[in-house]
């Protein structure tokens, strides 16, 4: 049997263990400079000797202390050194939790992405976060969110159900956006019964009129199941890789799939997915096994 002594040194160390973990979750990794995910991979349908980089940003949720705007523009100059043809952002500006010392403005985080840069452009799609901070969004039930406008004005190109058609050293692809699957809050005061999407996939893929590849934005992954073989290649953030992974699972992800498109590169009946883990924190502060990153994906 172990002795009292023995029982409060095992507790003790127990105890200094868990908040050391704890320390390491809620202040280290949240704020850790990003990693970067490469992935490289030539997908069903792709053109040969096409040669693409893709260099993706997802969740910044702008906030102070997690996310401020010398942090974003330090996370964009680090995704200008690595060398995309084309910069992919992949929606949640906006802050999703309380735990924040100060909200960052639109004009603010949008200035800062603004000096992204990319011989092929910047690209972006809106997340559940930048439709649900917008009251007035939510009361008109669409249109443009305040994220909408600040990229815009910051030169950056929006997709809200919109392919456009791209080249590269003569090879055409395609690149086309979803509005959010999440966009529009259930409750009374917004006379809705139950959450609403302003997603159009059929829609959206019907504007692509040749064969070159398409690549798809999502911030949801949740959308994959009905992705048709015509698109190589998806991309979404959402999950933020469940904030908390261990061997290489995730225990809360919030996906009606659970875990099944929580992080990484996932193939299905020969369907590609990438899901980012992203770059900030919703509802929470805390990371674990799961750090910020920027995604880096080779094509061809």
């Amino acid at each position: 049997m172990i002795s009292r002594r023995s029982f409060f040194k095992l507790m003790g160390g127990s105890f200094a263990g868990l908040t050391a973990l704890g320390g390491y979750a809620f202040a280290y990794e949240p704020l850790a400079r990003p990693a970067i995910s490469r992935y490289a991979l030539t997908p069903p349908g792709w053109t040969p000797g096409l040669k693409l980089r893709l260099v993706a940003l997802a969740d910044l949720h702008a906030c102070e202390p997690w996310m401020s705007t010398a942090r974003i523009a330090s996370i964009c100059a680090h995704a200008n050194e690595l060398g995309g043809d084309i910069t992919l952002l992949l929606g949640d500006y906006a802050a999703g939790m309380n735990m924040v010392t100060r909200y960052v403005h639109s004009s603010e985080w949008s200035k800062a992405l603004a000096t992204l840069k990319a011989p092929l452009g910047v690209h972006a799609i809106m997340g559940n976060h930048d439709w649900w901070e917008d009251r007035t969004a939510q009361k008109i039930g669409g249109g443009d969110t305040f994220g909408h406008r600040a990229l815009a004005e910051a030169g950056i190109s929006v997709y809200s159900n919109r392919a456009t058609r791209l080249e590269k050293d003569g090879n055409g692809f395609w690149l086309a956006g979803l509005e959010d699957q999440l966009a529009l809050l259930p409750g009374r005061k917004w006379g809705r019964s139950r959450m609403q999407g302003l997603d159009d996939l059929g829609g959206t893929l019907a504007q692509v009129s040749d064969d070159a590849p398409v690549i798809l934005l999502a911030h949801e992954p949740d959308i994959f199941p009905r992705v048709p073989e015509r698109v190589s290649l998806t991309l979404s953030g959402h999950t933020h890789g469940g904030q908390i992974r261990l061997f290489g699972y995730s225990p809360v992800v919030p996906s009606r799939y659970g875990d099944r498109y929580a992080y990484g590169h996932i193939v299905e009946n020969g369907r590609n997915i990438i899901v980012s883990g992203g770059l900030g924190c919703s509802m929470a502060p805390i990371r674990f096994g799961v750090p910020p990153e920027i995604v880096v994906i080779d094509l061809g």
